[in-house]
């Protein structure tokens, strides 16, 4: 059986999680703090990264998502099309890397109690707002984000679009997901049984780490 090891609060385990339940493939879960993972599965020391029976392993999220999509041909997660496959591929590269990448470096202030300076906020609400323009061009929302069917891409945009939406706005004092319709989008998504899975677990695990960070930071 498949071990998806992580933590829940992070959205790169819960892209891969959520495709593990889209796929209704058996697995466990290994919770693995950073400092904390196997360093022979995943060299950088980073979640999430999954290890299999014979105890391979692979640690970077676009692979593992592309792994999962081979162990089951139903339900499909990628079109049988080749070139609507790969319009899905494109769509997570933009929410993987344009959006939630360049989001990130919100997120000490956003969520951490950080600081981010006047630049490196007016930069990176630049970046996002060109990007995004970029994104609105190539996403759908009809009603998922690649179009009538759920796909790995909305395996990304369900995990990512709310930490973008929400660290341009606590960072920014602005929503730049606001013209896009990602409030209905993510209002759908909530829907599926999966879904509700993911984020009941994901909050329960962010409460988990934010003690476990209020902790760290308490002088002994």
């Amino acid at each position: 059986m498949l071990t998806l090891c992580g933590f829940a609060a992070s959205n790169y385990y819960n892209k891969v999680k959520l495709a593990l339940l889209e796929k209704q493939l058996p697995f466990n879960e290994e919770l693995d703090w950073l400092g904390e993972t196997d360093m022979a599965l995943s060299p950088l020391g980073k979640v999430p990264y999954l290890r299999i029976d014979d105890g391979r392993g692979l640690c970077e999220s676009a692979a593992m998502v592309e792994y999962v999509e081979t162990l089951s041909p139903s339900p499909a997660l990628l079109p049988a099309d080749a070139f609507e496959a790969a319009k899905v591929r494109e769509l997570c590269v933009y929410l993987d890397l344009h959006l939630e990448l360049v989001a990130r470096i919100l997120y000490p202030q956003a969520f951490f109690g950080g600081q981010v300076s006047d630049s490196t906020r007016e930069r990176t609400l630049a970046q996002l707002d060109k990007n995004v323009a970029a994104f609105a061009k190539l996403a759908r929302f009809s009603p998922f984000v690649a179009g009538d069917s759920f796909t790995l891409a909305d395996c990304c945009a369900i995990v990512h679009l709310p930490l973008v939406s929400a660290a341009s706005k606590i960072v920014g004092g602005r929503d730049v997901l606001a013209d896009l319709p990602v409030r209905e989008y993510l209002a759908r998504m909530a829907e599926r049984p999966t879904v509700q899975q993911v984020n009941a677990d994901r909050k329960t695990n962010t409460a988990l780490m934010m003690s476990r960070y209020a902790s760290d930071k308490t002088p002994a």
